[in-house]
């Protein structure tokens, strides 16, 4: 089935203020959500499989929100019971849709005293007026087999591989970043203090998901319609595969046994050994 990919950005003068309200940061996906369904609904009159995936950090490690947001380029019309595709996304169209959602929530909170910021109340209602007057940047993909991949990428990773790593001493941390103005990797250094606190910003929240189901992927929804989804799309139901370990999964993923050492040895179980704390007592 293809899928679309549309990645919500918003302007940087804006990160600060989910940086600081985390709260709101958990908003975001459900509001790109409707930003797609009302779209789908208004001009195909339909209900699509959507995959929403925040995503926070930047090369630098720096805050940088967007969303990742997987659609199906098809949907189910409810009114006669068909599949609808392919349907195609305007990035003419739903960026305003965007845009006026984002600013009216912001909006919305600051009314409502649920948002705090270092600018005044006033300054934060002009900034938000001059974000909405021009224009925001998202981007559309298209993708057939390979969109669980791409979503895959920024699902439970680390904000920056190991492989990156210079050096790290007893004050800093040294990483390679790729500069796009540059057009090549640069040094990057953060004291000891920072860097941590820079990689703390982008764990998710106790009980965040790091990815969100909506539309006919709800999970109200998913139970309700899945067999009537298979006979619209004239398919047949797999079976569940076998679900992998931890290692043989990032073995698939990332071509290397975890369970192997650099030289080649498959390390095995021996035994749990005793802490002192158990052998004393």
């Amino acid at each position: 089935m293809p899928y679309a990919g549309v990645n919500f950005t918003m302007p940087d003068v804006l990160w600060p203020i989910f940086q600081q309200n985390r709260h709101l940061l958990h908003d975001l996906p459900a509001i790109a959500a409707a930003v797609i369904q009302q779209y789908l609904k208004t001009r195909y009159g339909v209900r699509g499989f959507i995959m929403v995936v925040p995503h926070t950090f930047g090369r630098r490690l720096n805050f940088n929100l967007h969303l990742q947001t997987l659609v199906s380029a098809g949907g189910a019309r409810a009114s006669d019971g068909c599949w609808i595709a392919p349907v195609q996304f305007d990035k003419q169209v739903l960026m305003p849709m965007w845009r006026y959602a984002v600013i009216t929530f912001l909006r919305e909170a600051l009314q409502a005293k649920v948002l705090q910021s270092v600018v005044g109340p006033e300054k934060l209602k002009a900034i938000l007026r001059t974000q909405y007057e021009r224009w925001w940047n998202i981007h559309i993909a298209h993708f057939t087999s390979n969109f669980l991949r791409y979503a895959g990428r920024y699902i439970r990773r680390l904000p920056i591989a190991q492989h990156r790593f210079v050096k790290i001493t007893d004050q800093e941390v040294h990483f390679l970043r790729k500069d796009l103005k540059l057009k090549k990797w640069v040094v990057t250094s953060y004291l000891i203090k920072d860097f941590v606190s820079t990689l703390a910003e982008h764990v998710p929240d106790r009980y965040q998901h790091a990815i969100r189901y909506f539309g006919l992927l709800a999970p109200g929804t998913k139970s309700k319609m899945t067999a009537a989804l298979f006979a619209m799309l004239g398919q047949e139901k797999r079976a569940r595969p076998r679900r992998l370990s931890w290692a043989e999964s990032l073995c698939k993923d990332f071509g290397r046994n975890p369970l192997v050492d650099k030289s080649g040895v498959r390390m095995r179980w021996v035994s749990r050994m005793k802490s002192e704390k158990c052998s004393a007592a």
